[in-house]
């Protein structure tokens, strides 16, 4: 027996948490509000009952002010679901019961899980769920999704007992008549007969998205008219703050019904660590320590004491291996010079960075996983607000210090359309990890004495670039007023270990799964252009292959920046495919491995130049995958094209003005 059921809550209720624990999925958690940015699927098997199970955005009402909130009513109003599976916060009830009233109106099969019920019995908040099942009409179960409490009695009502709310809510000053009287109205109308109430509480809002997608005949309209008109007139305020306070004083009694709180309230953990991590005086240098700290152990001595293990495991060890086991068995040279100069040359030189990676990725996950990630956008409101953005910007932007694609999704979250575009536009300034490899190459190489303080420097100049860029916008195509700033600040919670383990396996195998798939296919093709000419002879001179040809065509863009040599042109144009495919192409390139490749560069770069080089490739347009996010998540490819050519001709700006300063300064000294 199948049957699907959703999943809807609102944000940072533990939505993906008790997704991950029903149907063993990886699906990322992170405490902060945004992490499902679109709906995911898993399944429950319990004993003959298979259960598909739609994870959906976090949401606050079912009325459509952001992309996520379409999403999960769009679904929930389809007939997909059989069934409603709504997570309620337990330490923050009366707002989250909000939705679950308009849950109810849909009618569906439904059950409430109420969950941190671990994290009321810490603040001595008793919650009598019999009573508050008795006055919603549905079943509601008491859970710790991170703890697994009560997840067998969840999952067997989920499976076997699913039932459809015994009554509507009976809402206060009259409002319940209206909706019954408009919902009746709407039984003739073909809309499905159990979310007729729904239907009418929206309609009764003047809901404009209900009202372009329901065909009211016209002794339909005539009563909705009538009633919303007689609703009105019962008050100042509009039929949607009417409705909206009957619900919530509704809410109100049945909180006073079912919750007991402790008669002295005692501080929470939370509130006392936000006296000082979000102290107007402690704030920020709380925040620059993390900061330093996080850059410290990925590119200092904890990150290049394994990255350097594992570039000796590759070069040192399973490149001469394979080279010799090839030349034992006869291999022609062009052979082993492809296998071990172009895959593993190219691929190596990329992987060897992995525990560079995992180290940055295991402080991202732990801001997001305790609670700290939304308080730092509440940190940087203040800041953010002088480029004409809100401190709701700074999560995506946060998160494009780990990858650009998820960012640009993480956008969504904002409601101002012209807010959201501006912050997309953005986040590819934000150094991602995939940025790493190139920039440890070159600050390892050419700057080894600071190389800590070279690539910090990187981050911290995409950052002021950002900021500059913002206000520049601003200034043009973005002219107008920022929306307001509403954030919920999470409890702090610890990390689990296995969520932190999960997250970081997740990056690495994303690395590893692009430096398998797209790194190593373009070190063949790079290998194979580079050593064939355009008649498909054997190049005696790499400058005379195909790839030599054609980077000598684009060099001279470059060499107003001080790097106009034709491979690392070439190695710019492999950038836009995938970030990490700059270092093994060089590798392929100069057909030396991660070790001797270091040393090369200082012969090829100067200080000033290699340093304008990693500015290009911190601003300049980011991978494809990031583009076909901003081309999707922008809705068109006049959007993406534009942002693109913005970033590209900025980072050239930038960077001319890097390496003509530069050297002008150099020369003076």
């Amino acid at each position: 027996m199948n049957h699907t059921i959703a999943i809807i809550g609102n944000p940072n209720s533990g939505k993906t948490t008790l997704f991950n624990r029903l149907t063993g999925s990886n699906q990322h958690v992170g405490n902060w509000p945004g992490v499902t940015v679109d709906r995911k699927t898993g399944h429950i098997v319990y004993h003959n009952h298979t259960i598909d199970v739609v994870d959906l955005p976090g949401i606050y009402s079912l009325s459509p002010f952001t992309q996520e909130e379409m999403i999960a009513r769009e679904y929930v109003l389809s007939d997909e679901p059989d069934g409603i599976l709504n997570i309620v916060d337990a330490t923050n009830i009366e707002r989250n019961l909000y939705l679950t009233m308009q849950l109810i109106a849909l009618g569906l099969p439904m059950v409430i899980a109420l969950n941190f019920i671990d994290d009321c019995r810490a603040q001595g908040i008793e919650i009598d769920c019999g009573a508050l099942s008795d006055t919603l009409g549905v079943r509601v179960i008491p859970i710790s999704a991170r703890k697994g409490e009560n997840m067998d009695e969840l999952i067997q009502t989920v499976a076997e007992n699913l039932k459809k709310p015994l009554r509507q809510p009976a809402y206060l000053h009259g409002v319940g008549a209206a909706v019954s009287r408009v919902a009746r109205a709407l039984e003739e109308t073909g809309l499905r007969q159990e979310s007729l109430p729904f239907y009418a509480l929206k309609l009764l809002e003047g809901d404009s998205h209900v009202q372009e997608h329901v065909a009211l005949p016209p002794s339909v309209r005539q009563t909705l008219e009538t009633t919303a008109a007689a609703l009105s007139s019962h008050g100042s305020e509009d039929n949607e703050m009417i409705l909206a306070d009957a619900l919530y004083d509704f809410i109100e009694e049945a909180v006073r019904r079912a919750v007991k709180r402790p008669a002295q309230p005692v501080l929470t953990r939370t509130e006392r660590l936000d006296r000082f991590i979000i102290n107007k005086w402690l704030a920020l240098p709380i925040f620059a320590c993390l900061m330093v700290l996080m850059f410290w152990a990925t590119f200092g001595p904890v990150g290049s004491f394994f990255a350097d293990i594992l570039e000796t495991l590759i070069t040192g060890m399973l490149v001469p291996a394979v080279q010799a086991g090839l030349r034992s068995a006869g291999a022609s040279a062009w052979v082993t010079g492809l296998v071990c100069d172009g895959v593993l040359g190219g691929v190596g030189s990329v992987v060897s960075f992995l525990p560079q990676i995992i180290i940055l990725f295991f402080f991202l996950s732990l801001l997001e996983d305790t609670g700290y990630l939304a308080r730092i956008a509440f940190i940087m409101d203040t800041l953010l607000r002088r480029i004409g953005l809100s401190g709701k910007s700074f999560v995506p932007m946060l998160m494009g210090f780990g990858c650009t694609t998820p960012a640009v999704m993480a956008a969504r979250t904002m409601e101002n359309e012209k807010d959201r575009r501006m912050t997309i536009m953005l986040t590819p300034f934000m150094s991602c990890g995939a940025k790493l490899p190139v920039y440890a190459l070159f600050a390892g190489a050419l700057f080894p004495q600071c190389a800590s303080f070279v690539i910090i420097s990187l981050y911290v100049l995409g950052i002021l670039v950002g900021i500059f860029a913002g206000w520049l916008l601003k200034k043009t195509i973005f002219r107008g007023v920022s929306s307001g700033f509403v954030l919920e600040l999470p409890p702090y919670r610890l990390p689990t270990v296995r969520g932190t383990l999960q997250n970081m396996w997740e990056k690495a195998k994303d690395f590893l799964t692009k430096a398998g798939t797209i790194i190593f296919v373009m070190s063949i093709v790079i290998w194979l252009l580079q050593n064939f000419t355009p008649t498909l002879q054997t190049a005696a001179d790499s400058s005379d292959s195909i790839l030599g040809m054609f980077g000598q065509f684009i060099a001279p863009v470059f060499a107003p920046l001080g790097f106009g040599e034709w491979r690392a042109s070439v190695s710019i144009l492999t950038g836009i495919i995938a970030k990490e495919a700059v270092v093994s192409t060089m590798s392929v390139l100069y057909g030396v491995d991660l070790s001797a490749l270091g040393g090369l560069l200082t012969s090829v770069f100067t200080p000033v130049a290699a340093y304008a080089f990693l500015v290009f490739i911190l601003l300049y347009m980011p991978c494809m995958s990031a583009f076909a996010t901003i081309r999707r998540e922008m809705g068109g490819w006049k959007w993406a094209a534009g942002a693109a050519a913005f970033q590209t001709v900025l980072a050239w700006v930038v960077s001319f003005l890097v390496y003509q300063c530069g050297s002008f300064l150099f020369h003076i000294i």
